[in-house]
């Protein structure tokens, strides 16, 4: 047997190709006789369609020019409510709304083309915010403008109120967010005489984009094949979206009889597709005054923009991860997705988590400050620990040690000294005033309740003639480590070198859907099954008689071959099953919302400097409990890069917006932090394994988005002694703030 691969650092599998250039991306391929496609989008916010002019100067007669008359099945982007329309054919509920699509042989014609199409429209009142929205005055979807809401509710929430020594009061919001990957979508489709409707794109969810593809084309779910390239980040803004640039190049294509290729551009990309929910929420929180936590009711609420697509999803992890890492006697979640007249939102790394992560862990810090305590020891006295519950009735079974986490990170900070320090330093007259914030959190990994049952994913290993392992799932690769990791679980149960696994292509008319890769749960969830699927394949070899205990690699590939030379082939398979004692309850939100949760501890240390009212984080400390680590270079880049992205969202990432449209769509005037505003983080682990995750992991991907924004703003506020409840913190925000008098903390002593 060969040394165990899992816990190390092994080669990136797709790493070669990247450096040395031969990857191919989606506008690195070209086909024969392949048009270029392009999108006439709405110049409005809301309003129905009157006509539409080919103005004069284009050769129109040489465009393939295709509307929502021409989609042959149903005119929808399947996800959730299926309410998102391929292309607008009466109304317009957005700017930037899909209208026709174009195509021709010269790209450099398209954007002419374009701007000639005369749109002519009626514009209709239109809502740009949670509160236009919520009042109903006008009225832009269903009859509330509610795309979902829940409630969650464990115990007597109204009870506590009467026996509370203090309440604490706290409104958060964060603003929209940019994903901002490197490499913009795109999608290439060809349509054969034969019937047969290929689409290759820049994506995370291959059957995802086939089961709405199905459903757009009406045809048959065999003659509708996705394969994902080469992809260059996508932060869950390929999640969602994909299905949209997909369906516009497929009826390109089937209108044209020619393959069609359509790339954005920069500015396209930011203007018209998914971000990050924006968020308000209320908190109001009974606590005794020695910091126990007695009560709790939140309200939450998310601009989900024009349709609903992901909101549903987004709310609902939102909603279960809304009282944190703490034990709450009685609590109360209210929480609804709302519709205004900006682009849908959608998915984006921590999927609503952050959002309500970032409000309790401020509203920590203010119960601190109420009741004369330490930001600490108020999160200390109120830890889950084994045997308690979480906001969902779960119970906590594993040996969850949240203390010991946090005064790991505490110590690696050099926090308690540095506070006392910053405190003395803050009391003098000088303009540079220092600080330092903690967040404690979780995530939630994989699908939320029975997320995991309804997917019902399915991966298989198989054996080629050359003798190797391959590892066949619809998990994709697009620069967090998947094809990597699920090569390392599969080679440590196959007992092989981790060079005789490779990864099969990411084609649905070649892999099993074993589910789309979101939620932190490729690692975890069909890690686990890879590792069983590995395990049956092996077992088939021994019980074979070709290979005997205690083999060689090279005793491997002999057999391998031998056995696929005699019976054409071998190929194993694995299908999720829940583990036992997972039980969720989706009409009253009770149960096991998760089968696993990672944990962590964030500490950041600032400067704030008083004349420009800039923020420079001088330190970093993620101390995170993720289970296994599988690869801890790959494990450290997840924390690092979720770090830099939870920065920028909290100090720099702000959208712009102009009556529903993203006023500032250009890497010019969307500042993202640079390597000169990123600093030292250093990155720890504690490991907890799993025992139904691949090898003891949980998920890692999501979990570091969700601490920095609430630490870097616990440490503003600790050097300024001034309260900031929103993010992104630009120089003018917190301007006006330190210019204004500190209102009286929100506190009622009873």
């Amino acid at each position: 047997m060969q040394e165990k691969i899992v816990g190390k650092a092994a080669v990136r599998k797709e790493g070669l190709g990247k450096v040395c250039g031969r990857a191919q991306y989606i506008d690195d391929i070209s086909l024969p006789e392949m048009l270029h496609g392009a999108t006439v989008r709405s110049s409005i916010a809301r309003g129905r369609i009157l006509g539409i002019e080919f103005g004069p100067g284009i050769p129109w007669n040489e465009f393939v020019i295709v509307t929502a008359t021409d989609i042959p099945g149903e005119n929808e982007i399947a996800l959730i409510n299926h309410d998102w329309p391929c292309l607008a054919r009466e109304f317009v509920n957005h700017p930037e709304e899909p209208i026709l699509l174009l195509a021709h042989a010269d790209r450099h014609l398209l954007p002419k083309a374009v701007a000639a199409v005369r749109v002519q429209y009626e514009e209709m009142p239109a809502i740009f915010t949670i509160e236009e929205s919520e009042r109903g005055e006008t009225i832009v979807w269903g009859t509330d403008n509610v795309f979902k809401s829940f409630l969650l509710e464990k115990d007597d929430v109204d009870a506590a109120w009467a026996t509370a020594d203090v309440i604490v009061e706290g409104e958060y919001t964060t603003g929209a967010q940019e994903h901002l990957y490197i490499e913009n979508n795109g999608a290439i489709a060809a349509y054969s005489r034969e019937g047969q409707l290929t689409v290759w794109g820049s994506l995370q969810c291959p059957f995802y984009v086939h089961k709405s593809l199905v459903k757009l084309t009406g045809l048959s779910e065999e003659k509708v094949r996705i394969v994902q390239v080469e992809t260059g980040g996508a932060f869950g803004g390929k999640e969602d979206y994909p299905s949209m640039i997909g369906a516009h190049a497929a009826l390109l294509a089937m209108k044209s009889g020619r393959p069609v290729k359509i790339v954005y551009d920069r500015a396209e990309d930011m203007a018209a597709t998914t971000k990050r929910h924006p968020s308000r929420i209320r908190h109001r929180t009974a606590v005794t005054r020695d910091g126990r936590l007695q009560a709790a009711e939140i309200e939450i609420a998310l601009d989900g923009g024009a349709y609903s697509t992901l909101s549903p999803t987004v709310l609902s992890r939102s909603t279960i991860h809304a009282g944190g890492p703490y034990f709450w006697p009685n609590i109360r979640v209210k929480s609804k997705a709302l519709a205004t007249n900006c682009p849908p939102h959608g998915a984006f790394r921590g999927f609503g988590a952050p959002q309500s992560l970032f409000a309790v862990e401020r509203h920590m810090d203010h119960i601190a400050e109420a009741l004369g305590l330490p930001p600490e020891e108020v999160r200390r006295r109120n830890f889950l620990k084994p045997g308690l519950t979480t906001a969902t009735g779960q119970e906590i079974r594993e040996a969850l040690d949240l203390e010991k986490l946090m005064e790991r990170a505490l110590a690696e900070s050099d926090y308690y000294a540095k506070r006392k320090r910053f405190d003395r330093v803050n009391a003098g007259a000088g303009t540079k005033k220092k600080g330092i914030g903690l967040a404690t959190f979780l995530h939630g990994s994989g699908f939320t309740g029975s997320g995991e049952r309804y997917l019902n994913s399915l991966v298989a290993v198989d054996l080629t003639a050359e003798g190797r392992a391959r590892v066949l799932v619809s998990s994709t690769e697009f620069g967090q480590g998947t094809n990597t990791i699920l090569c390392q679980i599969a080679a440590e149960s196959l007992g092989v070198d981790y060079d005789l696994v490779e990864m099969g292509p990411p084609d649905t008319s070649v892999v099993p859907n074993s589910g789309p890769t979101v939620a932190s749960r490729t690692s975890m969830v069909v890690g686990k099954l890879v590792q069983s699927a590995a395990h049956g394949l092996k077992q088939t070899l021994l019980a074979s008689g070709l290979l005997a205990e205690g083999y060689t690699s090279a005793e491997f590939v002999a057999a391998a071959r031998t056995y696929v030379a005699q019976h054409g082939s071998l190929r194993a398979e694995s299908r999720y099953q829940a583990p036992p004692g997972v039980h969720w309850d989706d009409r009253t939100y009770r149960g096991e919302a998760y089968a696993a949760y990672a944990w962590a501890v964030y500490v950041a240390e600032v400067t704030v400097d008083l004349t420009t009212c800039g923020v420079t984080i001088d330190d970093f400390v993620a101390m995170q409990e993720a289970g296994r680590v599988l690869n801890p270079v790959l494990a450290t880049g997840q924390i690092e890069g979720g770090v830099a992205q939870g920065i920028g969202w909290a100090l720099y990432e702000k959208v712009v917006w102009n009556r529903g449209r993203m006023a500032n769509n250009q890497m010019t005037n969307y500042i993202i932090p640079t390597t000169q505003d990123i600093p030292p983080i250093r990155v720890f682990f504690a490991e907890l394994p799993f025992g139904h995750g691949a090898y003891g992991a949980k998920g890692i991907g999501e979990l570091p988005m969700d601490g920095p924004a609430p630490a870097i703003l616990n440490a503003v506020s600790h050097a300024t002694g001034k309260q900031f409840d929103a993010v992104p913190l630009l120089p003018e925000d917190m301007f006006l703030r330190m210019a204004v008098r500190q209102p009286e903390p929100a506190v009622v002593a009873l």
